[in-house]
């Protein structure tokens, strides 16, 4: 038997403008289905919205309607390496500057509470290195910030001093 996983998130009502908002804003991604509840329940009524499908970066998942029983936590996130800092700012801004906030570390909220590390790939290399000096300096680099300055990173580890 083929197993599948897919991630569940638990939405207060509100899934599909969540799932509508991540297909605008990462690449590969999409709403692929919404369906709607075949009867009333705790939270809402027959013909609500029950469930979105939805991919964010190609991972599959599924948007629950649940009511407000439980809420988003820093537990879960979506870390999403990005290459340059365009695209850092620009998938941070999305987040933050639609009724997100800001973290540290590359950490940010989303409106419905549910938290993203905006990661540049450079960053990522740069802490789980094997040099763990370089380690240290990338990482005490990271810890000021709350979205990552790419070129603050390289700076910290030495990058394009022709010490790399």
């Amino acid at each position: 038997m083929a197993y599948k996983n897919t991630i569940c998130l638990w939405y207060d009502s509100d899934a599909q403008e969540a799932a509508t908002f991540y297909a605008s804003v990462f690449p590969d991604s999409a709403v692929t289905a919404i369906h709607h509840a075949p009867g009333d329940f705790p939270s809402g009524r027959q013909g609500d919205v029950l469930t979105v499908e939805f991919t964010v970066c190609g991972i599959p998942c599924v948007g629950l309607n649940g009511g407000p029983a439980f809420k988003q936590s820093e537990a879960f996130s979506f870390q999403i390496s990005t290459e340059t800092q365009e695209e850092t700012d620009r998938l941070w801004s999305a987040i933050v500057d639609n009724g997100g906030q800001e973290s540290a570390c590359g950490w940010c909220k989303d409106r419905w509470g549910l938290s993203w590390q905006i990661s540049p790939r450079v960053l990522v290399e740069a802490v789980t290195s094997s040099d763990q000096a370089l380690a240290k300096r990338a990482f005490d680099a990271m810890m000021t910030m709350k979205k990552i300055d790419i070129s603050a990173i390289e700076a910290a580890i030495g990058k394009g001093d022709g010490s790399d």
